[in-house]
């Protein structure tokens, strides 16, 4: 078939390199051996006459091969280069790949912008990640210390778990390189010890902690505490070690490093009063105030001092919630051109959805299962009935508070 010919052509092209470089090489040996026994005539004629042709033979297949290598994609490569090193070397260590291979400079001064894509209408927020992460790039911070620290603090469904989503996207190219923890599983004394490992003896002890374990095999990885306001007094005793130190020995006596780690904690600590007092989506400085009060008798300052930033997101407005519903817009549109189909929203569907979706308690997380109750199942509904298929696209309006679905072929 025709890909069995591509490969076996492209096979033919590197062997053929190859046996021109072996008798390169059996040249040079017959040049050494003829000048050992000075043999001059032959020793001449293989120096001036056939080891460079044989060398310019090879120069021509291999600039033929490269520019056949630059216009179409290949099966097969003549060389290792330094993408399948950094590729193999990723897969083994969990470093992301373009950590081993690009500079880091373009990313991070870019990282903000890239950040408020995702993330909407939390700008203060990730401006304070993004600079303390260049901070911390730039060699300015302890380098036995994580990259950053940070608590959120703010109600729910306004973009805390998106932006650590967000940033380990950007900085280790995957959100799998966020390790999730519910800090309401470590309520009780006896849990604590499951983040580092159970005592010798006890069962589990070679499964290795939840917190520990997933950073040995993920060192560069976000590490989300959640709700860590839930969490038993011990577990910031190992907190402390890790912000402080930047390392922590696990129940087998590992040294679990945590310097490639950005550690995120959330919480709803002073929610009420962000939902009650922000006004225009702006939080000020006396509001802020307060909910810091709340903050400092919930944990101790030896805690608090070793974070890098305590983050205030405010509630989402209407504003907000409208930029949302493009971006959940763009997505679907993405997924459904995978299926080669279009779709277009009108403005004011997106409006009616915003306004019908948007409850400031629970920020953007009605958003989405609206859509998907209002939008995504209907179109399902047509997908399936074949009302809507390949090449086809749909454009999505509002008729008396209904949504309408106009398929053109």
């Amino acid at each position: 078939n025709k890909m069995k010919s591509k490969w076996e052509a492209e096979k033919s092209e590197i062997s053929k390199i190859r046996e021109v470089r072996e008798q390169i090489d059996h040249l040079r040996h017959e040049l050494e051996e003829a000048e050992n026994n000075y043999d001059l005539n032959k020793a001449a004629e293989l120096r001036h006459g056939k080891i460079p042709a044989v060398e310019k033979e090879l120069l021509e297949l291999e600039a033929e091969n490269r520019e056949k290598t630059a216009q179409e994609d290949r099966i097969l490569q003549e060389e290792v280069t330094e993408n399948e090193i950094a590729e193999i070397v990723g897969r083994w260590t969990g470093i992301p790949v373009t950590k081993l291979v690009e500079g880091e400079r373009e990313k991070l001064l870019k990282l903000a912008d890239v950040l408020h894509q995702k993330v909407i209408g939390q700008d203060d927020a990730v401006r304070l990640v993004s600079d303390a992460v260049l901070r911390a790039r730039a060699g300015i911070k302890d380098p036995k210390r994580p990259i950053g620290s940070f608590i959120f603090l703010g109600p729910t469904g306004v973009g805390k778990t998106e932006l650590a989503k967000a940033l380990a996207f950007n900085m280790f190219d995957s959100e799998d390189h966020m390790i999730r923890i519910d800090m309401s599983e470590y309520m009780e004394k006896h849990s604590v010890s499951r983040l580092v490992g159970a005592p010798p003896g006890y069962i589990g002890y070679e499964e290795g902690g939840q917190l520990t374990e997933a950073v040995r095999r993920n060192p560069y990885s976000i590490v989300l505490l959640d709700e860590i306001e839930k969490a038993h007094p011990d577990v910031f005793n190992i907190l402390l070690q890790v912000l402080d130190d930047g390392r922590i020995t696990d129940s087998q006596g590992r040294l679990i490093d945590f310097k490639n780690t950005v550690i995120i904690m959330t919480s709803n600590i002073g929610s009420n009063l962000l939902l009650e007092r922000t006004e225009d989506g702006e939080i000020s400085p006396e509001l802020e105030e307060d909910v810091m009060q709340i903050l400092q008798s919930e944990f101790k300052p030896e805690f608090l001092n070793r974070v890098d930033d305590i983050i205030l997101f405010k509630p989402l407005t209407l504003a907000d919630i409208k930029g949302i519903v493009e971006k959940l817009v763009e997505e679907l549109q993405i997924r459904l051109a995978d299926q080669e189909i279009s779709i277009s929203i009108s403005d004011a569907a997106k409006a009616f959805i915003a306004e019908e979706a948007y409850d400031p308690v629970y920020g953007a997380r009605p958003l989405k299962r609206y859509i998907v109750r209002h939008v995504e199942t209907p179109l399902a509904r047509e997908i399936v009935s074949g009302r809507v298929f390949p090449h086809s696209s749909v454009e999505i309006d509002l008729l008396d508070n209904e949504f309408t679905f106009k398929v053109n072929e």
